[in-house]
């Protein structure tokens, strides 16, 4: 089984950037899809941005296309999330979630992710 950790959450302003690191740990991570998904109280778990294993696809949440850019570190075992021109609305706790049959593709919804980590917090200020 895989253990992810998620850092670099905390408070920013408004446009200002941050990025989000997912550290996997456990079974092997480069035949996995990754995802980062993020929540607020009382709402559901919203899909932000996935990556295919190996070079595949990536996929982004309507919201956050052209600011956000999700990459991965097979060596390193870390998926980043790289967040720029940060809007209030993107105010969360924010999960690193991994798909676990091998080779499956990266999809939004968060059902279809089993492994998940505990979360960071990342606030936008105005």
């Amino acid at each position: 089984q895989v253990q992810l950790r998620e850092s670099g959450g905390r408070s920013v302003q408004a446009g200002g950037s941050l990025t989000l690191v997912c550290s996997a740990s456990g079974r092997t991570f480069s035949s996995a899809s990754t995802a980062w998904f993020r929540q607020v109280p009382g709402k559901e778990r919203e899909f932000v941005a996935g990556k295919r294993w190996g070079a595949g696809m990536t996929l982004y949440a309507d919201s956050v296309k052209g600011r956000f850019t999700i990459s991965r570190d097979d060596d390193k075992n870390t998926v980043a999330l790289e967040m720029n021109n940060l809007e209030l609305e993107d105010t969360a706790i924010y999960y690193c979630a991994q798909r676990r049959r091998r080779w499956a593709t990266v999809v939004m919804n968060p059902d279809d992710y089993e492994d998940w980590g505990q979360g960071t917090q990342v606030t936008v200020s105005s």
